[in-house]
């Protein structure tokens, strides 16, 4: 399939740490505990379509300094391309995250002077037609993009991370012209499923998913009028859990893009995140398909309709 990736692109610093909270001391020696690598919500995703065979455009702004380089480079060793990245920014956004043993994670994000950065519909409008799908992650710069693109007659993903309210002000354009949405459980103000419900009535999205870390997703249907709890896939020890939210969207886009149906594909995408999360990194961990099959066929991962 071909899918065109807008949306952050930086380079993250990951620390491991022993526990939350952390206490004071004033030098820590983490053997191998930090690592420094291109990332950002929109390469992680769209490395994880990549892997999955799919044919990946990506837009996103950096600045012309060594990190900017930096990611030109990684994306030209790896066939994404530079056609639609733009050096626009004064420096090139850096995130630094903190992890324990128990899969919590601290992301602390400098996004520099991205905010205030637009994409002009024009230079990427190619891309756009040429796209079975388009990912708008949750970015000012696509905020413009939404209505155009929802005009062109495409698909729009979005996933808009952590949200607390169903008028959230910052994430309401994303949620209102997502075909499929995507969020995380960890400051609803309710259980998932009685936000889900709010959400399917306020939204019109044909697929909503909210991810519940090791408790599995839920998922809402919209031509099935149904709503899905699927546990966990369980397939080894959990490494780093940054990045799971991005893995889990990815290969749902994937499955579901390609004909399974909703739930099928979601089964696979959970398989596919925890395989993911077996690695320290928001950008590596990402298998194919055939060992994703693989994987399905040994572990099952529980559905209930709701």
């Amino acid at each position: 399939m071909k899918i065109l990736v807008s949306g952050l692109m930086n380079i993250e610093t990951t620390l491991k740490i022993e526990q939350f909270p952390i206490n004071y001391y004033p030098v820590g020696y983490p053997f191998f505990g930090i690592k420094s690598d291109v990332s950002g919500v929109a390469y992680n995703v769209a490395k994880a379509l990549l892997s999955l065979k799919n044919e990946i455009q990506l837009t996103s702004f950096i600045g012309s300094d060594e990190e900017g380089k930096r990611i030109r480079s990684r994306l030209d060793g790896e066939n994404i391309g530079n056609q639609y990245i733009y050096e626009e920014l004064s420096e090139t956004p850096v995130t630094v995250a903190l992890y324990d043993n128990e899969g919590k994670r601290q992301i602390h994000c400098d996004l520099k002077d991205i905010q205030e950065k637009t994409i002009d519909f024009s230079k990427i409008e190619s891309a756009v037609m040429d796209s079975d799908l388009v990912v708008l992650c949750n970015i000012n710069f696509n905020r413009s993009l939404l209505k155009q693109v929802k005009e062109a007659g495409k698909l729009i993903a979005s996933d808009v991370h952590v949200i607390s309210d169903i008028n959230d002000e910052y994430n309401q354009d994303f949620m209102k012209y997502a075909d499929i949405l995507f969020f995380s459980d960890e400051q609803l103000p309710c259980e998932p499923s009685e936000f889900l419900g709010k959400m399917k009535d306020n939204y019109s999205a044909k697929i909503m998913v909210i991810g519940l870390g090791k408790e599995g997703a839920l998922m809402y249907e919209r031509a099935q009028n149904k709503m899905y709890r699927l546990g966990a896939a369980l397939v080894g020890e959990v490494v780093n859990t940054i990045g799971a939210g991005d893995a889990l969207f990815s290969a749902f886009i994937n499955y579901y893009l390609k004909g399974y149906p909703a739930v099928e594909a979601l089964k696979r995408a959970e398989i596919f995140a925890a395989l993911k999360i077996r690695h320290n990194g928001a950008a590596v961990g990402f298998c194919g398909e055939d060992v994703v099959e693989e994987y399905y066929q040994k572990y099952k991962v529980e559905v209930c309709e709701l």
